[in-house]
């Protein structure tokens, strides 16, 4: 989640949890510094772009490693709060939940946080909730000035802190049943045109848990859906594009591909931008406007050559007014396409030809074509 969400939830852990030994001004600050600690990797040198893409989120927001700082770093704050040592196990209680918060709040989100690092390095990315989302943040954004205001710890503060943290917990868990709910009518508007998806994801659309963005991956096709939850019984719009599948099939062994289909657990697409080739996360961004893209190879007489290291590219469009007047049509339950998108059974255009053709051009070098590697 954002920075702001994350020092105001551990503001209001804090407030909790030590504000009645601390005072709540104090305990509050305190503990939204410490719910920052976690996103200080963003300043650790990475090798290039990829690494960076799905290294973030690691070592600083393990479990394990919370588990291990809680009580020198507990120490470090009991004295700096001058907190007496009675309440000690109190004061590192308090800052474990601070920092394994921030990093189960970030799992909910779909970039993927890696929870068990080093036991199991793999990223946990629920994907139900949206990076910035205003009904999550702002109640607890509402405490944090209330308390910094009031100054003095009570029996109301102690409700009030207990209370948003506990809406804000059940919000989360909301979010997870619309999740379900977005995919099982995705699942059934598929079905019901004959498609069969290898895999599915939905996460919320920009700011809200409404309306929704459900990605498909169909063999050398991905579909996108947008259902809403004030959808009456009409199916959402599909629409179908095309996944550059000759392009990611000739890529062969890849370091920055390889990781991408690791980190994304296969929502990936690649396509032809002048002589690069450009891998796109599906999960993140509105098509075509995906966040995360990157030119992992570049053409060549005789096929692709990796590009060491890997490019970072930016998203050839941005949300424009026609998307803010669909979002607020699809608020409304109306069933709309996207304007940006081609409604289903438009031709898959896009680079397949030059696939095709750089395919062949490295089969004839090495005499076979190359696998794809990772889990695409």
């Amino acid at each position: 989640m954002d920075s702001l969400t994350q020092f105001v939830l551990g503001a209001a852990v804090a407030t909790a949890g030590l504000g009645k030994v601390a005072g709540v001004r104090k305990a509050a600050i305190a503990g939204g510094l410490v719910a920052t600690l976690p996103d200080l990797d963003v300043f650790l040198p990475f090798a290039d772009p990829v690494d960076s893409f799905v290294y973030h989120r690691g070592w600083t927001h393990s479990l394990l490693v919370h588990a291990a700082l809680a009580a020198p770093l507990g120490e470090v704050l009991r004295r700096v709060l001058r907190i007496g040592r009675e309440h000690r196990w109190r004061v590192i209680a308090t800052v474990l939940l601070c920092l394994t918060t921030h990093a189960l709040l970030d799992a909910m989100t779909v970039y993927g946080t890696r929870l068990f690092w080093p036991l199991f390095p793999d990223p946990v990315g629920v994907g139900s909730v949206f990076i910035i989302d205003p009904l999550y943040t702002l109640p607890l954004l509402a405490l944090f000035v209330w308390v910094l205001v009031r100054g003095k710890w009570s029996r109301g503060v102690e409700r009030a802190s207990v209370a948003v943290l506990v809406a804000s917990t059940a919000y989360l868990g909301l979010s997870v049943v619309l999740q379900r709910h977005s995919e099982a009518r995705a699942l059934a508007a598929l079905e019901a045109r004959g498609i069969q998806p290898d895999r599915l994801l939905a996460t919320p659309s920009p700011f809200n848990t409404a309306v929704w963005t459900v990605v498909a991956i169909d063999g050398d096709r991905y579909h996108t859906l947008y259902p809403s939850i004030f959808d009456g019984d009409a199916p959402p719009v599909i629409h179908s594009h095309p996944r550059g599948a000759n392009l990611l099939s000739c890529l062969g062994p890849n370091a920055a591909l390889a990781k991408l289909a690791w980190f994304s657990h296969g929502f990936l697409a690649a396509e032809r931008e002048g002589d690069d080739v450009v891998v796109s996360d599906l999960r993140m961004g509105l098509s075509p406007a995906f966040v995360f893209r990157f030119a992992v190879a570049r053409v060549a007489e005789h096929g692709l050559d990796e590009m060491t290291p890997p490019r970072r590219v930016l998203s050839r469009q941005r949300i424009v007014e026609d998307d803010l007047d669909w979002l607020g049509k699809r608020f409304a339950g109306e069933p709309v396409g996207r304007p940006a998108e081609q409604e289903a059974g438009a031709p898959l255009d896009g680079d397949v030809g030059d696939g095709l053709s750089v395919c062949r051009a490295v089969a004839r070098k090495s005499g076979k074509i190359a696998t794809l590697p990772g889990r695409v």
